[in-house]
């Protein structure tokens, strides 16, 4: 594994099932809370985070200091890029500082690779644009395999705003990695034809009953209105074809999981019935967020 973490694509198998493993180490149990360790004592974690984020900052400075070291982070809007500084030299600010790895967000896709390019401290990846978010596709992987044992040949639905979605891509490039099946649903609009292309074992269909037939695992989507620019689905019209429902989960296999990114909205992706039913498995992913975002980090650093 290269230094840094730039995304899920470029990972072999073996680097994914390090991580996945090593996660499960750092992960609580019988209701324990998260230990702490010195692994990173002295190290500096700068989260650099240029769009809105509460579970993947959060986590991700919690990781951190879990694992002992010191984690900053900084906004757009408390940066000097608010004043007109350019994203460059915003970053070559910060290396002067000597932290010893950035975790950034960015609306850009290719931003994080751009900076790596550019900078010799190891930059980890928290979400470019539409590309890659490696890390969620990370932890889902890791709450699907705290419920199976392998994600070989399971059948995984993506069902939502596919095409502004880079967890999707990050959970396509990860989950066809070790067999799986993932179909990818969601509206005309919103599911463009050349996904199907973006890896092997994926098909894409319109119809949400169809996606959902047979599927162990079913990963719905928050609907991104902040990246879309044409006229988009009042919340009850999406709602009625792609809102998940209780009836829903009859058409999938009776253990299916249901999982969600975040932030949910409900009414909109999923029902209240559904997010807080008992094949929901959306907390866990909040949870185990922080435990791969420690192996991210061991990795890189240790």
């Amino acid at each position: 594994m290269r230094p840094g973490l730039l995304g899920i694509e470029a990972l072999s198998r073996e680097d994914i099932e390090a991580i996945l493993t090593r996660a499960k180490d750092f992960q609580p149990h019988g209701g324990e809370s998260f230990k702490r360790f010195d692994i990173l004592r002295g190290r500096m974690v700068v989260n650099l985070f240029f769009e809105a984020s509460t579970r993947t900052r959060t986590s991700f400075e919690i990781a951190a200091k879990r694992l002992g070291a010191d984690a900053v982070s900084i906004t757009a809007s408390s940066s000097s890029v608010s004043k007109g500084e350019s994203l460059v030299d915003t970053l070559n600010t910060l290396a002067a500082m000597r932290p010893d790895a950035i975790i950034m967000r960015h609306s850009a896709s290719g931003a994080p690779h751009f900076l790596a390019r550019h900078l010799a401290i190891p930059i980890v990846n928290a979400g470019d644009g539409t590309h890659e978010h490696p890390t969620q596709a990370l932890l889902d992987a890791r709450t699907i395999l705290d419920q199976r044992p392998a994600l070989e040949g399971l059948r995984v639905a993506i069902i939502g705003d596919i095409e502004h979605s880079r967890v999707a891509r990050s959970n396509v490039h990860l989950l066809s990695k070790f067999g799986a099946h993932v179909v990818l649903c969601g509206p005309a609009s919103l599911l463009p034809r050349e996904l199907a292309n973006l890896a092997s074992g994926v098909t894409l269909t319109n119809d949400m009953a169809e996606a959902i037939t047979g599927a162990d695992v079913i990963m719905m989507l928050r609907v991104q209105l902040e990246r879309q620019h044409e006229a988009t689905f009042p919340a009850g019209e999406y709602f009625r074809f792609y809102g998940l429902r209780l009836e829903h989960l009859q058409l999938a296999k009776q253990d299916a999981i249901v999982m969600h990114p975040g932030p949910i909205n409900r009414g909109r992706e999923l029902s209240s019935e559904v997010a807080d039913s008992q094949k929901s498995v959306i907390l866990s992913q909040v949870e185990n967020g922080v435990a791969v975002r420690m192996a991210v980090l061991e990795k890189i650093l240790a």
